[in-house]
Order: C-alpha cells, then structure tokens, then sequence
C-alpha cells in the first residue's frame, strides 16, 4: 500500500471534483436499497426523511438507493425510479433537503437486467445474452441503444431535479456489469466479445450523459471487481479506460471489505485495495465502501490514498456517522445487533427495517 503522511483531520478536509463541485468533507453515503417509495418509483416522504437526515448528519455527500432508468429494470418492490418526468417532483424535494445541509445530492442510476423479476416487471428479464437462471432473453442491437438512451434520459432528468451528478452502478451483476463479464455476456454484435466491446455500452453512457449534462454535472462510475462474473484484471483495465476517457469525476469500488486479499490469490501483503491503489487517477477522485466500520477504519483508508470514503452500515446505524467521528477520530459505532426501535430514531421505516432484519445479525430479535 501506498505510504502517505498520516493526517487526523483529512475526513474533514474539502474536496473538489473536476466538474467543480466540491464535498465539504471526505464522507459519502453509500447508495443503499430500502423499499421506501412507492410502487410507481415516486419518492416517498419516509424515504425523503431517510436521506434527509443524513444530510443533517454531515455527510458531505448524500448517495440514494439505486433508481431504474427503465419500467422494466425493477429488482424490487418500492424501488427509486427516475424513468418518467413525473418523479421528478418527488426528486426535486430531495434535492432541496439534501443540499439545504450542505451536502452534494447524488443519485445512482441502474437497471437490473437478467434480475429483475418477471412479477415485477410484467414480462421476460431482458440481458446482454439468454440467460436460463433467470430466464431472460437477449436484448436487441436496438434495445441496447434503448438503453443507453434511457441513462442519459435519466440522468438529464436528474440534473433537472437539482441533483450535482449522478453515479452510473456497474456493479453488483446488474445489466452493465452483465454486459461487462464475459461469463454472461455472450453476444457477437459490437456489444460482446472483447473487453471493449463489451465495456462499450458503459462508456458510451458516460460519453451521452457528459454531453447532455454539461461539465459542471458529477459523473461516478461504481465498479466491483470480484463476485457476479467479474475479473479483477479486467475490472482494473475498465476502471484505466474509464480515467482515460476525462468524462468521469470518479470511481466507486464496491469491495465488501477494503482491507481483504482477492478471492483465490495467496499474495497476502496486498489486498483488494492495494490493487487498485497501484492506478494513475489523474483528476479522477476514488472511494471504497466495504467494512469501513469506525473512525479507525475512516483514517486508515484516507490516509491509504482514497480520496473519500463510502459508508454503508455505520450510516445505517447511525445518520450522524461522520460527525462522531469528525468529534472523535476513535469513534466506534454501536455493537451490531442494534434494536428496531433505535433503527427507527435513525429515520429506517418500518420496510427498511424489515429488510435490514434479512441482512444477518443486524436486528435485534
């Protein structure tokens, strides 16, 4: 890992992304499926108050849920969307809230391709290739650019609510990480085949929305290296091309834990993180999010050569997560389980609440 002076109070130094706007401190919240709004994607007012709250707590940027650019992108029932002019309203009051705080609004924008459920969306999973797991069919060449058009429809609709950016997921085995992996994406048109076709549809994203959007609008791109089909070799070839294309603002590394060796390597003195820190980011900003618990953790990725931090539980646990630990570099979250009831003082509906007691040993019985 890289060596850097280690300074206490860098999580509460400003940061300026190239598109000029500026975090006021080093805290992101990651982008965290709840269930809140209502079933047509419109915001809800407990989802309003979610996000608000954390606004109040001081992180510096605000991150929704993943919100489909497409009807038939659904993964989950009162799931986000910022498909239809009409949900703009619901996303200009967030916006309003968010940044009334000081906070950089963002929202990450997805579809869930092969996962979305039939019952949800009223018909066939759509992907880059058949796919008999999840019974989708195979996209068309003009579907494709369907798609691609409907993320740059939303994050236009975006910047018109108010938001500074947006984060495109290409993570998690949703549509454009399916397009990235090799092991699901099958196709032999200009979308399939090698590593640049088939990171095409995402770059040509980032190309259509920083066209549309202009340059003072945040783009990020979130990546996970490993799990769903994905190559860590190649994930870091992307993530080159990415950098390279100086339309991108900045990464996302979804790594479920910053500090692990990657899966199947015995390299023991460098870790997931490590290898990603080897990368010339040029203007390009990085974070990670994956068991950055407390304040410890904050510091020891900061000062690793991160540029800010994505914090997902402990922003669960506690909506004022960044400024305990801007009052105290040792700050130690509470012990997990944590009881419904202290969840619902930190602004978690009774839904969110439900699905967090499916994550293991996060809710008290």
């Amino acid at each position: 890992m890289s060596v850097v002076n280690y300074k206490a109070n860098k999580a509460n130094e400003t940061l300026k992304f190239t598109s000029k706007k500026v975090m006021k401190n080093r805290f992101m919240l990651a982008p965290l499926t709840n269930k809140q709004s209502h079933d047509d994607g419109r915001l809800s007012d407990v989802e309003l108050h979610w996000l608000t709250m954390r606004a109040k707590g001081q992180f510096g940027l605000v991150m929704t849920c993943a919100s489909n650019v497409m009807a038939n992108g659904k993964v989950w029932e009162g799931e986000l969307g910022i498909y239809s002019d009409d949900q703009i309203p619901g996303h200009q009051k967030l916006t309003k809230s968010i940044k009334a705080h000081g906070s950089l609004a963002v929202i990450q924008i997805f579809h869930g391709g092969m996962r979305s459920p039939k019952d949800l969306i009223d018909g066939q999973p759509v992907g880059p290739s058949i796919n008999k797991e999840f019974d989708a069919r195979e996209l068309s060449l003009r579907e494709v650019h369907e798609v691609r058009n409907n993320f740059i429809l939303a994050a236009v609709r975006a910047k018109e609510a108010g938001y500074d950016g947006v984060e495109i997921h290409s993570a998690h085995g949703y549509l454009i990480a399916q397009f990235l992996s090799s092991e699901i994406n099958h196709r032999t048109d200009e979308y399939g085949g090698s590593l640049e076709n088939r990171s095409r549809l995402l770059l040509e994203i980032v190309d259509g929305i920083r066209l549309a959007c202009g340059n003072d609008f945040v783009i990020g791109v979130r990546l996970s290296p490993e799990r769903y089909g994905m190559i860590l070799e190649e994930v870091k070839l992307i993530a080159k091309r990415l950098i390279n294309t100086d339309k991108i603002d900045f990464i996302d590394l979804s790594l479920w834990d910053v500090f692990k060796v990657p899966e199947g390597q015995t390299e023991a003195n460098k870790s997931l993180l490590d290898h990603f820190l080897e990368l010339d980011y040029k203007s390009v900003k990085l974070t990670v999010a994956g068991k950055i618990t407390g304040g410890a953790e904050v510091h020891k990725v900061l000062n690793s050569g991160v540029d800010f931090v994505t914090i997902g539980k402990s922003g669960i646990v506690h909506h004022d997560f960044p400024k305990q630990v801007l009052n105290n570099k040792d700050f130690i979250p509470l012990n997990l389980p944590v009881s419904a009831e202290h969840l619902q003082k930190e602004g978690l509906s009774p839904k969110f609440i439900a699905l967090m007691k499916t994550w293991p040993d996060f809710v008290e019985n």
